[in-house]
C-alpha cells in the first residue's frame, strides 16, 4: 500500500546553474543478483550486510546524464544514494564512469524505510545540490516499486517525465521521447524536473583504469537522517507506512506454444505479435 505524498515542510529554492548542466542521478546499491544473499525471516526484507553493487538499471541513468553534460559542453554529474553501513562500492562504479561526486545517506535508523520515506530523504539530499535535472531509473532491481522517482518529484514540487528513451536539452527545458506500448510520445518539460529512464536506452560505458583510480579521490559526502533534518521516529520501521506481509517463490515459467507449420503458421505468428502489441 502506498502512502500519501507529503511535501517537505521547509521551503526549497532552485535556480538555473549558469556554469552548465547540473545533473543529479539517483543510484541504488544492491546485493549482487548473482549472489543476492538471504531474507530476514522477521522483516521479510533482503539482508544487506554484504558488498553492494551499482544497480544495472541505474547505470543507464548515469550514462544518460554524462552524455547530456558532454553535449552541454560544461557542467557536472553528481550522485545521490542511500545504503547501510556507509557502503559505497556501487557509488565507486558510477564515479569511475565519470560522475564528479556523491552524497551517501547512511544511518542505522533508516533500516526499514518505505519508498516514500526513501524519496523524502533522497529529495533532501538532492535539494542541497540545486540541480537542473534529476535522473533516476524507472525501478530498482531489488524492489520494483517503480514509485520513488515520481515521489521525489512530488516532494520537490518538480514536474516529472517517466519511461524516457531519450532526453534533449532545449533552452530552459527538455524534450523527451517517452516510451509507450505503441511507440513513443514527444514530451516537453521545463527544468528543473525529474526524469526516469528505461533500461537499455543507452549503452553504459565501462569504467576505465584511469576512471577507477580517479574515483578513489572523488568526494563522497556521508549524511545521516539528522543531517537532513529527519527525526529517528519518522524514518525506518518507525516511520514506514507500508509492510511486507508475505514472500513467495515466483511461479515457474510456462512452456511456450508450439505451432505446427501447415502453411498457415504465419497467421498465428502475426496474431501473437498483435496480442503483445509488437505490431
Amino acid at each position: 500500500m502506498l502512502c500519501p505524498v507529503e511535501l517537505i515542510d521547509r521551503p526549497v529554492k532552485f535556480w538555473r546553474n549558469i556554469h552548465g548542466m547540473n545533473v543529479v542521478v539517483c543510484v541504488k546499491q544492491i546485493p549482487d543478483p548473482a549472489d543476492p544473499g538471504a531474507l530476514d525471516p522477521e522483516t521479510r526484507t533482503l539482508k544487506r550486510e554484504v558488498k553492494l553493487i551499482l544497480d544495472e538499471s541505474d547505470s543507464y541513468g548515469v550514462e544518460m546524464a554524462l552524455q547530456l553534460v558532454d553535449a552541454a559542453g560544461e557542467g557536472e554529474v553528481s550522485l545521490v544514494s542511500m545504503a547501510p553501513n556507509d557502503e559505497r562500492s556501487g557509488l565507486a562504479t558510477a564515479l569511475a564512469m565519470g560522475a564528479s561526486s556523491a552524497t551517501l545517506i547512511s544511518d542505522p535508523c533508516l533500516v526499514g524505510s518505505d519508498s516514500l520515506t526513501t524519496a523524502k530523504l533522497l529529495s533532501a539530499a538532492i535539494a542541497a545540490r540545486n540541480p537542473d535535472l534529476v535522473i533516476a531509473g524507472s525501478e530498482s532491481s531489488d524492489g520494483y516499486t517503480g514509485t520513488v522517482p515520481e515521489q521525489i518529484a512530488a516532494v520537490l514540487g518538480f514536474p516529472s517525465v517517466t519511461a524516457a528513451k531519450s532526453i534533449t536539452v532545449n533552452g530552459e527545458g527538455i524534450e523527451v521521447e517517452r516510451q509507450t506500448d505503441a511507440g513513443y510520445d514527444d514530451v516537453t518539460c521545463p527544468m528543473p524536473c525529474v526524469v526516469s529512464v528505461t533500461a537499455g536506452v543507452v549503452e553504459p560505458r565501462y569504467p576505465s583504469f584511469k576512471g577507477i583510480m580517479a574515483a578513489k579521490s572523488k568526494p563522497v559526502d556521508i549524511k545521516t537522517a539528522a543531517d537532513l533534518g529527519f527525526e529517528p521516529g519518522s524514518v525506518g520501521w518507525a516511520g514506514a507506512g507500508q509492510e511486507i506481509v508475505d514472500v513467495a517463490e515466483s511461479p515457474q515459467r510456462e512452456a511456450g506454444e508450439i505451432v505446427e507449420d501447415d502453411g498457415e503458421a504465419y497467421n498465428r505468428i502475426v496474431s501473437f505479435l498483435e496480442e503483445h502489441k509488437v505490431i
